[in-house]
């Protein structure tokens, strides 16, 4: 009898053991899940708030405004959820400032400026951040219009004022590196960059015809291409030339054929 019971108790201090076990080791992965959750928040929030603080540098409507508070809303919302005790506090600050942030947005009139009054930063660093701001506000723009989150028509206007952007860059970007190969000589790559550069202003004439930057641009490109085509004749080997002028002469004194 005695025999038994300790086997009772043995048993019973096992199972006792192996619930704490089990419940010790849910809480470790309930933990460790807050932390990456938290973690993930605190990255969508560095980076809207990256996005946020470069947006000064192009013609940013409100309705992109809205979509990025909203973003940094719903983490902070959640992180606050996730949050220690002097965390949730700082959250809730953040969290009650972004509110009247939206609050005067939407009092606000809607605004759309025109995306001619872009103009590219001359600093090469500035438009490297640029380049990187637009790319993550795209990503941005697509991640919240599939979490329906988003008009279907703003996220059409808004993703097409983007696209737009970045072609402009691209086109700056063409012409820069047209210019440094005719600088050094590459003339045949040159005229292609430029080629390229004039077919991405005409597509984006379609969209703007009345852009005085698209304009500018195509005139700007037409003088590069006569300039490398000038240069690339006057580089051109004196024995080549000459060659040429002999062909043409035989061409022009050769037999006539008879058919």
């Amino acid at each position: 009898m005695t025999f038994t019971l300790v086997l009772i108790l043995i048993g019973a201090l096992l199972l006792l053991v192996i619930g704490i076990n089990v419940i010790q080791q849910q809480k470790e992965r309930a933990e460790a899940e807050r932390r990456i959750e938290l973690a993930r928040q605190r990255a969508i929030i560095d980076e809207t708030e990256t996005v946020l603080s470069n947006t000064g540098m192009i013609p940013c409507s409100s309705h992109i405004m809205m979509i990025l508070y909203r973003r940094v809303q719903d983490a902070l919302e959640i992180a606050t959820t996730l949050s220690s005790s002097q965390q949730k506090t700082d959250y809730q600050r953040r969290l009650a400032d972004l509110k009247n942030q939206i609050a005067s947005l939407q009092n606000s009139a809607a605004q759309i400026p025109a995306i001619e009054s872009f103009k590219l930063p001359d600093n090469d660093k500035q438009i490297l951040a640029l380049v990187q701001m637009l790319k993550k506000l795209k990503a941005i723009l697509r991640a919240e219009h599939n979490k329906g989150k988003v008009d279907p028509n703003v996220f059409s206007q808004e993703e097409g004022r983007v696209d737009n952007l970045q072609l402009r860059i691209n086109v700056e970007s063409m012409l820069s590196r047209a210019r440094a190969a005719s600088f050094m000589k590459q003339y045949g790559s040159s005229k292609q960059m430029v080629t390229k550069a004039l077919s991405t202003l005409h597509a984006i004439k379609a969209q703007t015809p009345n852009d005085p930057f698209i304009a500018r641009k195509v005139d700007e490109a037409k003088l590069l291409l006569d300039e490398i085509m000038g240069a690339q004749k006057m580089s051109a080997p004196s024995g080549q030339k000459l060659k040429n002028e002999e062909d043409d002469i035989d061409m022009l004194f050769q037999p006539k054929k008879k058919w």
